[in-house]
């Protein structure tokens, strides 16, 4: 079975009276080479991003404002985390179903991602998501 890899990750906090600043690293505090970078922000009240899975692309999410709820789903059990530490990243491993949702307003989400965009690399369908965490084992 698929172990749930995920994992939150303290970033390195630097507070003077001038504000704080946090820095991610690839293969330092970031576990992976940084190919791309994107963020969420302006979604609506009840909605909801991701409800999709990678075969490769490895992720680390940060609520850089605002807070949101990130659930993860191996196939064989869920679980649910609270973003909501600009300071705190959430470190996502290829082969998870990830649902982002509940998000609180003015929530920016930070995605540092391993892999340049690519629309193979997506599973968007539940059902072929399950067959496909069976198959790889």
């Amino acid at each position: 079975m698929q172990k749930l890899n995920t994992k939150l990750i303290t970033l390195p906090k630097i507070a003077d009276s001038r504000g704080n600043l946090t820095v991610a690293e690839a293969f330092d505090n970031v576990p992976f080479d940084i190919k791309r970078v994107y963020w969420l922000y302006e979604v609506p009240e009840n909605g909801s991003r991701g409800g999709h899975a990678h075969r490769r692309l490895q992720q680390l999410l940060v609520a850089v404002s605002g807070a949101c709820h990130v659930t993860l789903d191996n196939g064989y059990e869920r679980k649910t985390i609270l973003l909501n530490n600009p300071y705190q990243g959430l470190f996502i491993d290829k082969t998870l179903w990830v649902t982002l949702d509940q998000f609180s307003p003015g929530t920016v989400c930070l995605v540092l991602a391993s892999e340049g965009y690519n629309a193979a690399d997506y599973i968007e369908d539940y059902n072929e998501f399950l067959k496909y965490v069976k198959c790889s084992k």
